[in-house]
């Protein structure tokens, strides 16, 4: 871990000396001599060697049945599931991970966008999502939905054990010159889609070299070593479940252990236990889950080293009910799908020598190869320590840009001083140590179980739903211990909330669209161009909230 660059400069252009992530994961997988390379919590455990043969099986299939670029993926996080995202990238072909929480219309519209022919997925999650309700495979109309179990299936005893034979026999460098096809580490690896809160999802374009510098990035900052073994349980659609809980272990050889489901605490609590887990990365409403669950006992979480919150605000209720449980403290990160994820991350403190790692209320320092500068919103000039500004990323992990939007690319990637920054939309401030603190956003959001919800599209979709000219109203978000934030409803008409649910439910509204209190006003506050004041939108909320 310590041959790598330290200056912001050089780690530029480091990744160019990275191999690509199913390199890294392919020579890791034949020296490594942990006992497992994935266990699936209620299923099995899957050995390195029967992973690569997995890989070098499954990718034979895909290449047969995917001519195409762009392969999707319609999967939980699962031992399937990572060897085939290996598979298509040792294909030299971009994954396109679909988010299955976020309704028909974002999935239509993410793969439209992708160009997806081919989705590969699990009977087995299909028939659970259906026994909630959700049809997923009449989601995708114009696309062919193929079965990992068939695919299983469809391979001969006699090819399995051949495979298994050349797993064990043939060095990486044989492998990777049979089975692997070389790859650009400008090429896109990933494609990651937004949840479709601002209407149409964006396509993040990640490249390889993007995921490798981030993936290296976060093994450096977590001191990730191969004793480790990394819970798994964030779905991969999720950038933090796709890069830093799945494919950052496997590219260094450090086991993962899976969950389909990140809010089934209880069993994944008895997966750290049974396999002594050291790191567990999850959003804080998932986090509040273990302590609230009395089924959680202390003992289970005990081998953990390392817990750390990310893709929402950490409150304070959550972070000492976790540790005044567990006896151990949650580290906050922060990061965004534009940065492939990770950007800073609060750590434990050093003793010898002292080293300042950890300031609660702040999302931590910038990883190592990353900085952030504190900027003026509208002419990028930079804000002196301690006060709030636009925070801008700079790093080897910033995106390609977003698919097939050059336009909204270019209004979010800034070139300064010969390096691309990304324009997060966030407010915040570094203290005088380097620590970020996030004080707001720009834009008009709010983020609810770790999803990002357009605060337009919220009333957009309510007065769509409402159908009532004479309906005024005005979305804004306050704190919610549960959920990280909550949407609150101003509204000059005596609209009842239970009134409005049924009317949203009825309409098929997505549930996170649905506001948890709805205000009766005289008037929507307005600034003087006629336009709405958010400011005292918000005002109006608190002195309400209950």
């Amino acid at each position: 871990m310590s041959n790598h660059p330290s200056s912001f400069a050089d780690w530029q252009n480091y990744p160019s000396t990275l191999d690509p992530i199913h390199v890294s994961w392919l020579k890791n997988a034949k020296r490594s001599k942990t006992a497992f390379a994935v266990a699936d919590i209620e299923g099995v455990e899957i050995s390195h060697k029967r992973f690569l043969t997995g890989v070098l099986l499954f990718s034979k299939k895909i290449a047969a049945y995917s001519p195409e670029q762009n392969v999707g993926l319609l999967l939980p996080s699962s031992g399937g599931g990572a060897i085939a995202s290996i598979a298509i990238l040792a294909l030299g072909k971009t994954i396109v991970n679909l988010n299955f929480t976020a309704g028909k219309k974002a999935l239509a519209s993410a793969a439209k966008q992708a160009e997806l022919k081919n989705i590969y997925t699990s009977r087995k999650f299909l028939d659970k999502m259906l026994e909630r309700g959700i049809d997923l495979e009449s989601f995708f109309p114009n696309c062919k939905l193929l079965m990992l179990e068939d695919i299983r299936e469809e391979i001969s005893s006699l090819a399995r054990i051949g495979t298994l034979l050349k797993a064990i026999l043939f060095p990486a460098s044989v492998i990777r010159k049979s089975y692997f096809k070389e790859v650009s580490m400008s090429d896109t690896a990933a494609i990651l889609f937004s949840s479709g809160s601002e209407g149409s999802p964006k396509g993040v374009e990640l490249s390889h070299s993007n995921i490798a510098a981030n993936a290296k990035q976060a093994a450096i900052e977590l001191s990730a070593v191969d004793s480790d073994v990394i819970m798994s349980t964030l779905p991969t659609f999720h950038a933090f479940g796709f890069a830093i809980t799945t494919l950052m272990p496997l590219s260094q050889g450090i086991p993962i252990v899976c969950h389909a489901d990140p809010k089934d605490v209880v069993t994944i609590a008895s997966g750290i236990q049974k396999y002594s887990g050291t790191i567990l990365v999850g959003t804080p409403t998932f986090l509040r889950m273990y302590t609230i669950n009395k089924k959680v006992s202390v003992e289970s979480m005990q081998s953990l080293r390392l817990v750390v919150a990310g893709a929402e605000k950490l409150r304070s209720e959550v972070r000492e009910g976790f540790e005044n449980k567990f006896n151990m403290p949650v580290y906050e990160g922060y990061g965004t799908t534009e940065t492939s994820p990770g950007a800073s991350v609060n750590l434990p403190d050093l003793d010898s020598p002292y080293k300042l790692r950890n300031r609660p209320g702040t999302v931590g320092k910038s990883f190592s190869g990353t900085e952030f500068r504190i900027v003026d919103p509208d002419s990028l000039e930079p804000i002196p320590s301690g006060e709030d500004g636009l925070i801008l990323i700079g790093g080897p992990q910033i995106m390609k840009g977003y698919l097939k939007m050059p336009e909204k690319t270019a209004k979010v990637i800034e070139l300064i001083d010969g390096y691309r920054w990304y324009r997060t939309g966030d407010k915040g401030h570094l203290d005088e140590d380097g620590f970020l603190t996030i004080v707001d956003r720009y834009s008009r959001f709010a983020k609810i179980g770790g999803e990002m919800i357009s605060l337009s599209t919220v009333e957009e979709e309510i007065l769509d739903a409402c159908n009532e000219k004479d309906l005024e109203i005005a979305a804004t978000c306050l704190p919610d211990q549960r959920k990280g934030e909550k949407i609150v409803l101003l509204s000059t008409n005596n609209l009842e909330k239970s009134e409005l649910t049924k009317i949203l439910s009825d309409a098929k509204v997505n549930p996170l669209y649905h506001p948890s209190s709805v205000l009766v006003v005289d008037e929507i506050p307005k600034l003087g161009s006629g336009k709405t004041d958010f400011g005292a939108t918000k005002k109006i909320a608190l002195v309400n909230d209950q």
